[in-house]
């Protein structure tokens, strides 16, 4: 695949203002686990921070944040699969994201039905698995648009489905150019949807979520259904939405 070469000055001449909510979905169960393991609320509050202080640190623009917002940039942890915008191994963090909710579950449905696709052996839940949908207030007067201007000349290599390496070169010419966050088309979502790659904790404007959703995720063979309680919505997604990977056409 041809693979594009951006330097940091050329990166400088594309830099532009980002400002909105972008919506990210995690797993509910990290506010449950460790109840079974106490008795009281004073005794889970005591274990989790017990725990928080096993885990790496954070770099000094995260310290502050919600852990929602900062978890993605831990220091010291070693990352261990390379995704779009960040390189295996010990690497700086990355916050992925997506403009509209329905993008994000697009996104998390996408990766859980890969998983199970990878996983021949492994059994389909049979209940639905609660998520957390938070939104995070993002601003940056340093950021670049991959769907936009020179850099959407190479929208080939920044959306393809498995080779990540030009995306994550980009990556490293940004952060050496100052860039903050990265807007880029979703690969997941059926209608190509707007993603963001926040490279900088520095990024957001807010030190919380802005907003919060509960979703209910049930995986079938080959579709997945999305249901949210309130605002009522519900999505639904079938292998073939995704059959531009072929890791699931296959």
């Amino acid at each position: 695949m041809f693979s594009p070469t951006w330097t940091p000055d050329a990166l400088s001449s594309e830099i532009i203002t980002i400002a909105g909510d972008y919506w990210r979905l995690v797993e509910a169960q990290h506010q449950v686990s460790t109840m079974k393991l106490v008795d009281s609320a004073a005794d889970q509050s005591l274990l989790e921070q017990l725990l928080e202080d096993t885990k790496p640190g954070f770099p000094p623009e995260a310290r502050d944040l919600d852990y929602l917002l900062a978890t993605p940039f831990r220091y010291g942890a070693a990352y261990p699969h390379g995704s779009r915008f960040r390189r295996a191994g010990r690497t700086l963090g990355v916050f992925y994201a997506s403009a509209a909710i329905s993008t994000a579950v697009a996104e998390m449905a996408f990766y859980r039905l890969l998983f199970f696709s990878e996983s021949p052996g492994t059994p389909l839940p049979a209940n639905a698995a609660d998520y957390t949908a938070f939104a995070a207030r993002i601003s940056t007067e340093h950021g670049l648009d991959l769907r936009r201007g020179a850099l959407a000349e190479d929208a080939a290599a920044w959306q393809h489905p498995t080779d990540y390496a030009a995306c994550q070169a980009l990556a490293d010419a940004a952060r050496a150019a100052g860039v903050e966050a990265m807007l880029y088309q979703s690969v997941r979502d059926p209608v190509g949807g707007r993603n963001i790659a926040l490279l900088s904790a520095a990024g957001f404007a807010a030190r919380e979520p802005v907003q919060r959703q509960t979703w209910h995720i049930h995986l079938a063979r080959g579709h997945v259904q999305a249901l949210c309680d309130y605002p009522r919505q519900r999505l639904g997604f079938s292998l073939a939405d995704f059959a531009g990977d072929p890791r699931l056409r296959a």
